[in-house]
């Protein structure tokens, strides 16, 4: 992007008129780069640019926001945008759409890790930052990276950062997405080398499944609604169901989805957090400074409560065809495509209750759940002539269709008494 075409940016085009949580905070109020590396890849397109549209739309990023995209792909930032709006285009009002677009760049390197290339997206920003100053009077900028790359390059990308594309008055933060590596060994030396580069405060690991709205919505309501809560213990929960399902394959992905397989894919990341919520005890805040900590304590003490799982407890398969896929080079490849595992949490609440998790691809059906099974109604077999009575369920379905729902017992419609 020249300094020229960087100059047509409307830094003063759009006000905050909208009241919002964070129209009150600092950050707010201060300029902001958001740089998207792994532009061109499908989570960027799908996942990223769509929940930054979402923001930007809803007024939760600063009015004179821009959005730079890195990665090896030689595009324009015309191609970027063409690329992009077929999965931008509906989420919100056209206008915003295209004023969304118009905030857009690209940057290619030739790796990662190509400081020549990083230093030509620190010209742009600080050019970018140079604009607001004179035509806003805003001294200080920040610079958010969010890292939509593989973790094995996790690390070079930010030395390179830190050597050449850092803000200098304000803050520098990195937002790095899962897997964190292949096992434990490899996760803690992808954390060992950005840890080098950059302290807590600036490192933000996330799980995207986290931001829906019905996983957000778990605390409150558990916290919230009395029932609820006290239904959720070893006395009247019979098993927990999480289930992952999707009618479709790797779909070109299967070179990166054959290193991890579907357990390090869904289960070990995004159905695991899910459950760490459903289960875990209430933290003393759920809300405001500090709460974040306090959550992902209890989540934590979920996490060792649980025995280590043996291969008994589960079951692996792999859809005919897998192997298909161009981007896998192992045809002889045995890599989970679906899986079943069996889990317990040995704490007071939940001792000797099941936890099942359930994820696979190409399977008949799109759909992401859980489901809280309870004991059956005492004595319900000898009450009702000794018929099998359905068990309650809380089901939440996290898509498609986001819905929250009870199933319980009525009498058969008629002339009859039996549920």
């Amino acid at each position: 992007m020249t300094k020229e075409r960087l100059t047509s940016v409307k830094v003063d085009s759009k006000t905050v008129e909208k009241v919002t949580h964070v129209s009150g905070e600092q950050w707010i109020k201060e300029g902001l780069a958001v740089v998207v590396v792994g532009a061109s890849g499908d989570l960027a397109k799908k996942k990223t640019y769509p929940s930054l549209l979402s923001l930007f739309s809803g007024n939760l990023l600063p009015s004179n926001v821009v959005i730079y995209g890195y990665a090896r792909s030689k595009i324009s930032n015309a191609q970027l945008r063409d690329k992009l709006r077929p999965y931008l285009d509906g989420k919100a009002k056209s206008d915003a759409v295209e004023d969304f677009l118009s905030r857009c760049y690209y940057q290619a390197g030739s790796s990662y890790g190509d400081l020549k290339s990083w230093s030509a997206l620190n010209d742009q920003i600080t050019h970018y930052e140079d604009q607001l100053k004179v035509t806003k009077g805003i001294d200080k900028s920040n610079r958010l990276f969010y890292f939509a790359i593989p973790p094995n390059v996790f690390a070079e990308t930010g030395a390179a950062i830190k050597s050449a594309c850092m803000s200098p008055n304000g803050f520098s933060r990195m937002i790095v997405e899962k897997p964190f590596g292949k096992d434990l060994e490899s996760c803690k030396d992808i954390l060992h080398r950005l840890g080098q580069y950059f302290d807590e405060k600036s490192l933000y690991r996330i799980d995207h499944y986290l931001g829906k709205e019905l996983v957000q919505n778990l605390m409150v309501c558990r916290f919230s609604n009395l029932w609820m809560e006290q239904m959720f213990n070893r006395n009247f929960v019979q098993c927990i169901m999480l289930t992952f399902k999707e009618p479709f394959g790797t779909e070109g992905r299967g070179g990166y989805f054959d290193q991890y397989g579907i357990i390090r894919d869904i289960i070990q990341n995004h159905l695991l957090q899910v459950m760490c919520l459903l289960c875990m005890e209430c933290p003393n805040k759920l809300d405001g400074p500090d709460s974040g900590e306090k959550i992902r304590n209890e989540k934590v003490r979920v996490l060792e409560a649980m025995p280590a799982v043996t291969i008994d407890e589960v079951f692996l398969g792999q859809y005919e065809g897998y192997t298909d896929d161009e981007t896998i080079t192992n045809k002889e490849s045995n890599c989970p495509t679906f899986a079943i595992i069996r889990c317990f949490v040995n704490n007071p609440r939940w001792a000797g209750v099941p936890i099942i998790f359930k994820a696979g691809k190409a399977l008949n059906e799109r759909k992401a759940e859980m489901r809280v099974q309870f004991k059956p109604a005492p004595a319900a077999e000898t009450l009702f002539g000794g018929i099998e009575v359905p068990r309650n369920e809380l089901v939440m379905k996290l898509q498609p269709g986001e819905s929250l729902y009870l199933k319980s017992n009525i009498k058969t419609p008629g002339f009859c008494s039996t549920p």
